[in-house]
């Protein structure tokens, strides 16, 4: 097939496999005529690139996984350092969720303190009679 129904199988665009080709992911063979030429693996792979990078995966740290499928590995993940690429993104996706959870308890400590100054405001200015009454209070001494 050609590079524009890999484009559209794959749900990319043509300058992304090119880019991918220049990079190394992509492998560049050519037919007889010049054109670029792929297959399903082809497919496969990019549909794999686009899955790891829906999940916040960089493009070149897709590249273990690229070489894996190229390998004849059925998922391009089963390779030792596809492994190690996926051990660092979750010690880095547990690291970011520990942030966000440090994030969120302090937003929250945030809004409780709002919460009750606004309490306080309003149990004050119920307690105090309104400015009306004052003036009249005032007005009679």
């Amino acid at each position: 097939m050609r590079i524009g129904e890999l484009a559209q199988r794959a749900g990319t665009t043509t300058r992304a496999l090119r880019y991918y080709e220049q990079l190394g992911l992509l492998p560049a063979r050519r037919a007889g005529n010049g054109y670029r030429s792929y297959g399903e693996d082809d497919v496969r792979l990019l549909r794999q690139i686009r899955t790891l990078q829906d999940f916040g995966f960089e493009l070149e740290e897709t590249r273990p996984f690229v070489e894996c499928l190229q390998a004849g590995h059925p998922e391009g993940d089963s390779c030792p350092a596809s492994l190690e690429v996926y051990r660092r993104k979750l010690a880095e996706l547990d690291e970011c969720i520990a942030r966000l959870q440090d994030v969120r308890a302090q937003v929250a400590g945030q809004f409780d303190r709002a919460v009750r100054a606004r309490d306080e405001l309003a149990a004050g200015a119920s307690a105090q009679p309104p400015l009306c009454e004052l003036a009249t209070e005032w007005a009679k001494e």
